[in-house]
Parts: C-alpha cells; structure tokens; sequence
C-alpha cells in the first residue's frame, strides 16, 4: 500500500471521531452558564405556550401594534426547532434577527438589546440550548399578521433604519459593577423592550444611558411598563438600591410589589439571578438621571384631611374615600400604606401617582396577583373589579387614591375607565 493510499485511510477513520468531537457535550460549567444566560434573557418566558406549554417549544401569542406574533419553537428538534442551526445561525438570529432561511424576525424578538450579548456569553448559550434543552417536536401555529406587515422583507430595511450594530461597550470611567448592570440591562435583560417608549416604526427610543428616553416607561398589551430613571413621582427617584434589588428578587420592596408581565418576569427570571447581578442592574439604573416631564407627586406634607382634594370638582372627594373604604382599606388599610410583603402601599407609590394610568385601570378593571418566587412572601391575589363597581366608580376611588395621603396626580375620567374596558373586552 502506497503511503498516499494509507494517509487516505487513515483520514477516513478518523473523520468520524473528529465530527464526534465536534458535536461532543459542552463541560458542565459551560452548560451551568447557558442555562443561567438563558434565565436572565427571560427565553422560556416568550418561547413558551401557556397552560403547560413545554418549555421553550414556542406558541405563546403576544400582541404588538400590527398583528399577534407566535413565538418559534427554540428547542434543538431538528425538523420544528433550531436543531440545525450551527452557531453563526444562533448568534444571527439573536443579533440581527435574521432566521436560518434568511427570513427576518420581528421585532417582537428583542435582537435590537441581543446584539450586545457578548461572544463568551454567546457560545455559552448555544450550548444550553442546543444540549441542556430537551427537543420537542411542535410546530406552534404560524404568525398571520395583516398586510404590509407581513412583507418580512421589509424588516431588513427596519434593521438598516433601527437596529443597534454595535456591541456591549464598558464604560473605563465607571466601576465593574455598573458595568456589569448596565450589560444585563441593555442585552440579556433587554428592560428596554417594555420600559422604553417606542417611536412611530415600533423602534425603541434610546437603546442605552445616552438616550433621555431610555427606560423612561412603555406601554405594552395595555400595561404601563414604570419609569426606571430617578423622577422622584413616577421614577425610582425614592426607591434605594436594596429595595430594588429586592423587587428584582420577590416582587417586593419598598411597599411596592410588582404587577401584570412584571410577575411572570420576576418568577421566570430575576428571581434566578445572583445577589451580585441584581444589585448591579440596580446601581445602574439609580444613576439614569429623571427626565424631567410632568408627573405625578408624593409629598407626606399634604397627608391631612383637611388638605385633601381631588383635582376634579365633579368628583368630591368623600364619594372615593366611601368607595375606598368598602372595597380597599381592608388590605391597603386606612392610611394607604399597605401591608409589608403582602399589599402595596398606595400612598407615594410611583405606580399610583404616574401620569400614564393604563396600569392603574387595568388592575383595578380585571385585577392581578404577587409573584411567587422562592425567597418571597406568599403570592396575594387583587379581585377584579369590573363586575363589582361601576364606571364612575372606579373613576372616583382613582382619584381620590391619586390624591390621598399626600399624594397629588391628576384625576381619573369615567371615559378613561369606559375606554380601558373596551380595550380589554370587559
């Protein structure tokens, strides 16, 4: 046998255990790191359907502005999910929000924050994804949404007109933790998908700390998702560092406890993250300055009766207060300051006394719950309301909430009411 001949052979043996190797399972510290990236990404949470969905098999249904997007299948099946995909696919469709097929993705799928993900943390999660996720085959209903918007080759000039190219880059001026804050916040976190208002094309206006905009507060689904800058009514302007991290850990801190996709958020992910990383993404958020515009106030000095207005003369103020003593002041008491890790305290809460009152309605319309987390209290249950007041009511408790116990918003109409019910069909 000639030595050419016996090279080739050679090759051909050893072919199949350098594909083995190739495809061999990552380390278990690297699968560790992917499945704890793919928490603070929050992927189940999209990527998987409610009512017992299998996690990350896709199917969940989330409203935007022009149409109801499905979310895909992100388990390694090779027919229904991304099992075929090799890491430069990965990383494309996480950063650019370009499919395998070549096909754009909406921006639904936050590619506009992902493009920050780092390499290290990257591969890390294709790893987790592709050996530490079991394949489902499902195919979730395809995405329908109504003319021009389902032309995707339009979505290239959306990416060429909207979407951030640049990485994650650290600040030298500021200290690894506010770094390391403000990384999870802009990608992994991707808090600007619902914290941050959108502009006419659905782009987010301001994608980092140099935007006035950024984090400023969103709507999404009918939720008003809170200012994070530091406005002293609306912001986290009163909240300190401990409280949020501790919000960020149990859906509690401060007197506040969060609400609507906030608890799906917190119990799907931020509970998972460590003590160091919420207090990170906390100091980075406490130094967003305030933007400054027209909100509400909170100032214990106005906290007398005598003082108490409404800022609506059609609304006297004691038609509230009777409405808010029948219904409220069981489990917010009389005073407005809650209950510690079980009720909210209205009385300076950012998300009673903030201009947008979208959130306010829509619990008091069709109520909500507390998270259940694994250091948290118990979860408490708010009834929904929209069987048990009428319109005007719910319009005068609001107002009069908006204007108790110091805290001085502007009033609630019958017609804002009237209006979030249409919007929820209730």
């Amino acid at each position: 046998m000639t030595m050419n001949a016996s090279r080739f052979l050679l090759i051909l043996f050893l072919w199949p255990l350098a594909v083995m190797a190739d495809d061999a399972a990552p380390s278990p510290d690297l699968l560790a790191r992917g499945a704890y990236l793919a928490k603070a990404a929050d992927c189940a949470g999209c990527h998987t359907a409610p009512s017992n969905g299998a996690p990350y098999a896709g199917g969940l249904e989330m409203t935007s502005p022009f149409g109801t997007i499905v979310s895909s299948n992100i388990t390694p099946d090779r027919e229904t999910g991304i099992g075929q995909y090799s890491f430069e696919d990965f990383a494309k469709a996480l950063r650019e929000g370009v499919r395998r097929d070549g096909k754009g993705l909406y921006p639904a799928m936050p590619y506009p924050a992902f493009v920050k993900i780092t390499d290290e943390d990257m591969h890390a999660l294709y790893a987790y994804m592709m050996h530490g996720v079991p394949a489902v085959s499902h195919r979730p209903p395809e995405t329908k949404v109504p003319f021009p918007f389902n032309q995707r080759w339009a979505l290239r000039l959306w990416r060429m007109a909207f979407a951030p190219k640049k990485p994650f880059d650290a600040h030298a001026s500021r200290d690894a933790a506010w770094n390391r804050g403000a990384y999870l916040v802009q990608s992994l976190g991707h808090c600007g998908s619902c914290h941050t208002p959108r502009g006419i094309a659905y782009q987010e206006r301001g994608y980092d700390e140099s935007s006035k905009t950024f984090l400023s507060g969103g709507i999404n689904d009918n939720w008003f998702a809170p200012n994070l800058r530091a406005d002293p009514g609306s912001g986290l302007g009163r909240v300190t560092v401990e409280d949020l991290a501790a919000f960020m850990k149990t859906g509690h801190g401060a007197g506040i406890v969060a609400y609507g996709s906030m608890v799906e958020t917190i119990e799907d992910s931020l509970q998972y993250l460590t003590n160091y990383d919420v207090r990170a993404i906390a100091l980075y958020l406490k130094t967003l300055p305030a933007t400054g515009a027209a909100d509400g106030v909170f100032d214990p000095a106005l906290a007398q009766p005598a003082r108490l207005k409404t800022r609506a003369p059609d609304i006297p103020p004691a038609q509230g207060a009777a409405v808010y003593a029948g219904f409220c002041a069981q489990c917010h008491r009389d005073d407005g300051k809650g209950v510690p890790n079980a009720f909210p305290a209205l009385a300076g809460n950012p998300s009673v006394i903030t201009e947008d009152t979208t959130s306010l309605l829509r619990l008091l319309v069709e109520g909500g719950n507390s998270p259940a987390t694994i250091h948290g209290p118990p979860r408490q249950a708010m009834p929904p309301f929209a069987g048990r007041l009428t319109d005007l009511q719910i319009a005068q408790v609001l107002t009069y909430v908006r204007a108790a116990w110091g805290n001085d918003a502007r009033p609630i109409t019958t017609n804002d009411v009237v209006s979030m019910r249409s919007n929820l069909h209730k």
